[in-house]
């Protein structure tokens, strides 16, 4: 196997291809990324056998071949290269690669592509086609709150599924829940699936290279195609919570705040609240004011009162100033509305309509 290509590529595509590549296998071969170079297109592959990853890129080849590279190390020499032409050459039979660049050389142990896991082959069921930029913002919007030691895996994934013409990503810790959404066309009612919060996470992740992104369905597993690269990875086979259930629509308040007033007025506080001193919620209908206060023992206490428009209710109610911080970061209107059912339950903080975004989060006690 040889071959050329532009350092820059290949460390763009190794970037995105590593993701797949397990760190601490007991099984070496896992740690590698495979690499076959034909009829001037460079392959290279990647697999933790529950995650698959293939990309293509355009190289110069002169001799076609098959190789296996450990990842971490491959990834890294070529992050120190120079942007110039890469000059990679494998010998059949033997147990190196040598790596040309410039006046830099190197020459690494490679592992057997015999050994190497075949890419899988699936049966897709049904598959949607987003524009990148809408992806991206959902998944960020929703799988900020998955905490990133869970060991549920109805905790660990997003519910995604399309209802009656809208693409819903779903998320929760059981402390809150996130919803976001966004219209689509085409699509049976019938997608719908749990997948890995880390997943999406890396797909959100990648560099703009194409304007629309593929996810697919399987029996098992979810299909991702964006750009030249291919992703498959193993779908959660748990149900995930009935989360409307927790939606109601009968509110005894709903209060508007502007959102960037809302959002700036909760880190101040939040600088004296903590885990156990809430950021209390004290509405008052008619001077259409709330203040927003805490108070933590051998701390000190903190206190503001912002502009809101209140219908329904007085009443106070206290909340984790985490949980709001990362719901209202999530927010991109200009308002955003805050809606209880009363003191002691949860609260939904919805964006306007045009973002189609709710975050409901518990109450604390006060």
């Amino acid at each position: 196997m040889k071959f050329s290509i532009n350092a820059s590529e290949l460390q763009t595509a190794l970037t995105t291809v590593s993701k797949g590549a397990h760190s601490h296998s007991t099984q070496q071969i896992l740690t590698g990324i495979y690499l076959s170079a034909s009829n001037d297109t460079l392959t290279l592959e990647s697999t933790d056998l529950d995650l698959s990853i293939r990309l293509n890129l355009s190289a110069l080849v002169e001799e076609e071949g098959q190789t296996v590279i450990p990842s971490k190390l491959f990834l890294d020499v070529v992050k120190s290269l120079p942007n110039s032409a890469v000059h990679i050459e494998y010998i059949e039979g033997s147990d190196t690669t040598n790596i040309l660049c410039e006046t830099a050389s190197f020459s690494l142990k490679t592992l057997s592509a015999r050994d190497f896991p075949g890419f899988p082959e699936v049966a897709e069921e049904e598959s949607i086609s987003i524009p990148f930029a809408s992806f991206r913002d959902m998944v960020r919007r929703v799988a900020r709150i998955i905490p990133r030691d869970a060991i549920q895996s109805t905790i660990d994934g997003v519910w995604i599924a399309v209802d009656e013409g809208e693409l819903k990503m779903v998320a929760t810790d059981t402390y809150r829940l996130a919803i976001t959404q966004v219209s689509v066309e085409g699509v049976k009612e019938g997608f719908k699936a749990l997948v890995s919060a880390p997943f999406l996470q890396d797909l959100a992740g990648l560099s703009e290279a194409d304007p629309l992104i593929e996810i697919a369905l399987a029996e098992n597993q979810v299909v991702a195609r964006y750009g030249s690269a291919t992703f498959i990875n193993r779908r959660i086979e748990s149900s995930f919570i009935p989360y409307e259930r927790y939606l109601e629509t009968d509110y005894q308040t709903v209060v508007r705040f502007d959102t960037a007033q809302l959002k700036e007025s909760v880190k101040r506080i939040s600088l004296l609240s903590s885990k156990i001193a809430p950021i209390r919620f004290s509405l008052n209908g008619p001077s259409q004011t709330t203040q927003l206060s805490t108070a933590s023992q051998d701390v000190g206490t903190a206190a503001e009162t912002i502009h809101s428009e209140i219908e329904g209710d007085d009443f106070e109610v206290g909340f984790n100033s985490a949980y709001l911080i990362d719901g209202l970061s999530s927010v991109e209107t200009e308002t955003v509305s805050l809606e209880l059912q009363g003191p002691g339950k949860a609260g939904i903080l919805r964006a306007a309509p045009e973002q189609q975004y709710l975050y409901l989060v518990m109450p604390m006690r006060i």
